[in-house]
């Protein structure tokens, strides 16, 4: 019999705390991973709450998932992202969690929803939730994350870990092989999207640029074709765009259901360079004002505005970090970012005077747009990195 082999991330030995813990359903034997059908996680779920339920004392608040944060919060939560609704006053009866001495959702510690400090600064003894920490580790998205604890592919300290639970660094973490081969099989598409369509849901209807990832719309002409994945119909499915491009705007769209790829290009912490071509007319009354000038821009256009596209500008009240911008020729300019805001480099060039009338985007860190023509993808290769 061959034994099971797990990716193992060894970490320092777990201090024994002495604090008693919720009661947890059994451990299902040691095997062979297998996927596990919705059904079965859902039954083990709600065994699960049904126990934690029957271990907390009759009155008192739910269990949290996690050890408790200073103010009283749970680990797994911080609180409502619409903000304090105030208390119900005479508006109707308590619901079923005021009932069972839970606090509503609304009604959060503002102790609880202070941000967590970064990875760097946290103490080794500071619990985050699992699926962070397996993020935070670079082994996949936090959805991916979640997927792998709900099929029963990661275990913490030898166990099978439950989803919402909180680690800390001194916590021994495995991911079973099987959580690998479907990461694995996983797909990222490099699409040239066309002026018209939208990077993520249809909407206004307009099409999702996703509906182009089709047989028929893969560069044939790629010289390198041989070395990506064979097309397979499920590569068209839960593709999320990692870096959106607005309607008005073309180039070069990452579209991916790899979790890493999206945190690499999108993350908090992600500094992959951006790069833009950017056809512009110089409008300080408006593009429909007067004074517009369409040709030789860049005789006209300050110094120190420039200047100011480089750094100086804000969004949002908040300041945007040093981009790279130089004139290509006198209509047209080339911007190299490290952050994605809404629109950005429309919103900066309306603050200098400037009317944007094109923006392709042609590379996204070491990956280039190259010759894929308008309209067609190809897959992200193996030996590719951004």
């Amino acid at each position: 019999m061959t034994e099971k082999t797990t990716k193992t991330l060894q970490l320092k030995p777990q201090a024994a705390t002495g604090k008693p813990t919720a009661p947890r359903p059994p451990v299902r034997p040691r095997g062979p991973a297998r996927a596990r059908p919705l059904s079965e996680v859902q039954a083990e779920r709600a065994a699960y709450e049904a126990a934690r339920e029957a271990w907390n004392p009759p009155g008192e608040r739910s269990a949290p998932r996690g050890p408790a944060r200073p103010g009283g919060a749970p680990a797994g939560r911080q609180g409502s992202e619409r903000g304090d609704r105030g208390d119900r006053g005479d508006r109707g009866p308590r619901n079923e969690r005021t009932e069972r001495g839970e606090r509503p959702p609304g009604r959060t510690n503002p102790a609880a929803r202070a941000p967590r400090p970064p990875a760097a600064e946290r103490s080794p003894g500071d619990s985050i939730r699992l699926n962070k920490r397996l993020a935070d580790l670079g082994l996949c998205s936090r959805r991916e994350a979640d997927e792998w604890i709900e099929r029963g592919w990661v275990e913490v300290n030898g166990q099978t870990a439950q989803m919402g639970q909180a680690v800390t660094e001194a916590d021994r973490i495995d991911v079973l092989p099987a959580a690998q081969h479907r990461q694995d099989s996983r797909v990222t598409i490099l699409l040239h999207k066309p002026v018209g369509y939208v990077s993520a849901q249809a909407e206004d209807g307009h099409e999702s640029a996703a509906v182009l990832v089709q047989p028929r719309n893969q560069w044939r002409s790629d010289p390198l074709i041989r070395r990506g994945p064979s097309w397979q119909p499920q590569h068209a499915r839960g593709l999320a765009p990692a870096g959106r491009l607005d309607i008005d705007s073309t180039g070069l769209l990452v579209l991916t259901q790899d979790g890493r790829v999206a945190r690499t290009l999108i993350g908090e912490d992600s500094g992959i360079e951006k790069e833009y071509l950017v056809r512009v007319h110089w409008a300080p009354n408006g593009p429909k004002g007067a004074d517009v000038v369409t040709q030789d821009v860049q005789a006209v256009f300050p110094a120190e505005s420039l200047a100011l596209l480089r750094h100086g500008l804000s969004l949002d009240d908040q300041p945007l970090k040093p981009a790279q911008v130089d004139w290509q020729n006198p209509e047209q300019l080339r911007f190299v970012l490290t952050e994605g805001k809404k629109r950005q480099i429309r919103r900066m060039c309306e603050q200098v005077g400037l009317h944007v009338v094109g923006l392709k985007r042609i590379r996204m860190g070491r990956i280039v747009l190259g010759q894929l023509p308008v309209g067609q993808w190809r897959y992200l290769r193996p030996d590719e990195r951004f």
